[in-house]
């Protein structure tokens, strides 16, 4: 595949503009899809101190990927197509994917205390690394999803979307409510449970392993990066490697 050179620009921007998301008062494939109905006015937060994280959200690459197509991702396990909000909150699909494309899938939380700014500035990149290679850049969707709805309601996700600036196709999308967010997690295996205090009051921490997701048309997760893979880098190859399936 030829492809332009990629564009390289520092990710600053996105830790502030993540830490000045933070609430102030805190806080098999291509199956048929279900209704959903419209989004409930959004309750008050309970108030949960802002989240300060402080850089680098990860350690520095230790390895250099490999060249793509030098290797092969066999496919791990299939999801579906679901139907959630996006940030104008009206019923969007999801993956939403063409013949020929793939997604590079993050699940994070508006009020998260460190890896999910760290999944952000990762897509990040990789939307700046696209955006220079005109060939490439079409196959490839970025998703956000909030597995916290009841505090990132579509207006959240709309802010979200305004500071990092997005130069390519990245969605930003949320859930009616946790029960209608439920398959979804369970769809691609992100366990999250909501942390309390001793006396079993709402924290309003979420535990979660952090997880993105690379899926193809097929909707077949092929590869999946934690904080030590968690490289656009090599996002960016796997990406290529799989399209040239």
């Amino acid at each position: 595949m030829r492809t332009a050179a990629p564009s390289r620009r520092p990710l600053g921007a996105v830790v502030l503009a993540w830490v000045l998301l933070a609430p102030a008062a805190p806080a098999g494939a291509h199956g048929a899809e279900p209704h959903l109905a419209a989004p409930p006015e959004a309750a008050s937060p309970e108030p949960t101190p802002p989240f300060e994280p402080t850089p680098p959200f990860g350690p520095a690459p230790l390895f250099e990927p490999p060249p793509p197509g030098s290797y092969e991702l066999p496919p791990i396990a299939t999801v579906r197509n679901h139907l959630l909000l996006d940030e104008r909150g009206l019923p969007a699909r999801f993956p939403a994917l063409e013949r020929g494309q793939v997604a590079v899938v993050s699940f994070v939380y508006g009020s998260c205390p460190s890896g999910c700014p760290l999944a952000l500035a990762t897509l990040q990149r990789l939307d700046r690394d696209l955006a220079g290679r005109e060939g490439l850049a079409p196959r490839v969707r970025l998703v956000t999803v909030s597995f916290d709805p009841g505090r990132d309601a579509p207006a959240r996700m709309a802010e979200i979307r305004q500071h990092l600036a997005p130069r390519g196709r990245w969605s930003f999308l949320t859930g009616r409510d946790d029960a209608g967010l439920a398959p979804v997690l369970d769809d691609y295996g992100q366990r999250v449970m909501r942390q309390v205090d001793p006396h079993g009051a709402n924290t309003g921490v979420l535990d979660h392993v952090l997880k993105v997701y690379l899926v193809d048309d097929w909707l077949r997760i092929r590869n999946v990066y934690s904080v030590g893979l968690m490289d656009a880098r090599l996002i960016l190859n796997d990406i290529q490697t799989v399209l040239a399936d």
